[in-house]
Formats: structure tokens, sequence, C-alpha cells
């Protein structure tokens, strides 16, 4: 767990200094002009890095005692020497923060500077500094009335979702604990589309997630381009090709469904269309398409 030094506060008005010279904001930063941020810039530091797939790296980074997010919400991602700022949506939970003091990212191998750092140069004591950003999280109070949660995910728009279905567990747990005193949790289902099985990110753990509350979530993985076998253990929840209108539909409940959606803006235009053909309303549909 970081504490502020006063080698953390020279370290962080590296970025501010740099950040207010530079004559063009960077693209993440001009996509999310818009959104909601964090004013404070945290120091963090990589403790670990776990390969997620051939394309996607994981990091685990502890972060100042400071800093704290929402299920679902980003990070400005800021790397010593390189310019641009990078925009990495958390994959983890807040309440893997609170125990251990550590987020993660999963972040997907290109060109694009903040992200070619992290898969050719980072390692373990990499020193970054990060401010929360976004609009998009699922973030209930005790008293608030129960949703059904529908996400729905294509490619790497499965971080922000997999940190909300996280939280969700993290919260039916207190639930349990409680005796059902703490929160009104309803039901979750996802719909996760991806290229081929070896890109379904975090999928053993979302299994292991609708194996522990059968009776809270549920799951369907879809594949477009599927070459190879399928693992025996993922069979029951995989379908080919993309994600159809019929099972959305058994999905959605206007009165209770809350949707959130994440991936390619096209994707997500298209489902948005059909959950308001089926009768849910634009504000029980929540998407991030920053990217």
């Amino acid at each position: 767990c970081l504490t502020s030094t006063a080698s953390d506060e020279n370290y962080l008005l590296f970025f501010i200094r740099r950040r207010m010279s530079s004559k063009r904001q960077t693209d993440h930063l001009e996509r999310t002009a818009s959104n909601y941020r964090q004013h404070a810039l945290y120091p963090a530091q990589v403790c670990g890095i776990m390969s997620e797939s051939e394309m996607v790296k994981r990091l685990r980074l502890a972060v100042h005692p400071g800093f704290s997010f929402k299920a679902g919400q980003w990070v400005d991602f800021f790397i010593p020497g390189v310019e641009k700022v990078g925009g990495f949506s958390m994959c983890s939970s807040p309440g893997l923060l609170q125990k251990e003091g550590v987020v993660e990212l999963a972040i997907k191998y290109a060109r694009h500077p903040p992200a070619h750092w992290v898969h050719t140069m980072c390692t373990v004591g990499s020193r970054v500094a990060m401010r929360v950003g976004g609009d998009f999280f699922f973030d209930p109070s005790p008293s608030d009335p129960s949703v059904d949660l529908l996400l729905v995910a294509g490619g790497v728009g499965i971080n922000p979702l997999y940190s909300i279905l996280l939280h969700t567990r993290d919260l039916l747990h207190l639930n349990h604990a409680s005796g059902g005193k703490d929160y009104n949790i309803g039901s979750a289902h996802l719909c996760y589309s991806a290229k081929n099985t070896q890109e379904l990110l975090f999928k053993s753990s979302i299994i292991e997630a609708c194996r522990e509350f059968p009776d809270k979530f549920s799951c369907d993985f879809h594949v477009t381009q599927q070459s190879t076998d399928v693992d025996p253990h993922l069979q029951p929840f995989l379908n080919h090709g993309r994600i159809t209108e019929e099972e959305l539909r058994a999905h959605v409940d206007p009165q209770r469904t809350l949707c959130y959606l994440c991936g390619p803006p096209p994707m997500i235009e298209a489902i948005s269309k059909t959950l308001m053909d089926l009768g849910l309303t634009k504000d029980r549909i929540l998407f991030e398409k920053w990217w």
C-alpha cells in the first residue's frame, strides 16, 4: 500500500506540469473531456503483471490510500516519459481495493503509446500516476430499490462490466452476512461477445460467480470466429454468432432491468436500438464507448 511522501508529491508535480505545458490534449483526454473526473492525481506502483490472453496483460497496481473508485469507472493513466495519457477501465472491484489496497487493469496490446508501454516496457516496480473518472458505474445504496442488471460486453469492453459483476458479488456476500439487511440485490445476466474463446477475458471467474450464485448470476458467451475446439467446461455457456434479440428479450423487464453496455460503438448503437424496441427506456440503458 502506498503512502504519501515528499518524493511522491514531486513525482505528481512532474505529471501536472507536463500536462499544463502540453499544447494539445491527448486522445483519451479529448474523448472524455465532458466526463466527470476526480481532481486528485495519485501515485501507483505496479506490483503484478499477468497474461490474461495472448493480447491482453492484466496489471495489478498498489495505490495511494486516498484512491477510490466506483465499479465501472476508468483512470487517466500517466506514464513517466510517455506524452500520451492512457485511458483504461478498472477490471477489479472496489472491494479488492478496500481489502488489499490494489486495483487491476486489463490492457490489450496496441501501438498507442500507453498500451504499447504496458506490453513492452512495464515491469513490476514501475511507477505511474492515475486519476479516476467516468459517469458509467454501478454504486447502489442500501436503501435503493432492487434492479436486475443486464451487462452486454464486446471484446475488451468486458473490463468495466466485470468490475460491476465483481462488485455485485461482493454486495451479495455482504447481504448474506447481514441476513439480507444491507442491499436489495436483484439478478445479473452477462452477454459477452468476442472473436473466439481465447479472447473471452475472465471467463473462468465469470463462470465461478455464476455457479456460486446460480439464482442471481447467469451468462452467455458468444464467439463469432471460433476455429478450434471448445473446452468442455465452456460448452454450457457458449453460443456461436452474435448476441441475438431473442436472448436480450429473455432478460429485459422494462420495470426492473438496468442495462450496462460496453464495446465497439456500432455494437452499442445496434443493441441500444434493440433494447428500446423491447421496451427499455433510454435512462435504463447506460453505455461506455469513448475509445
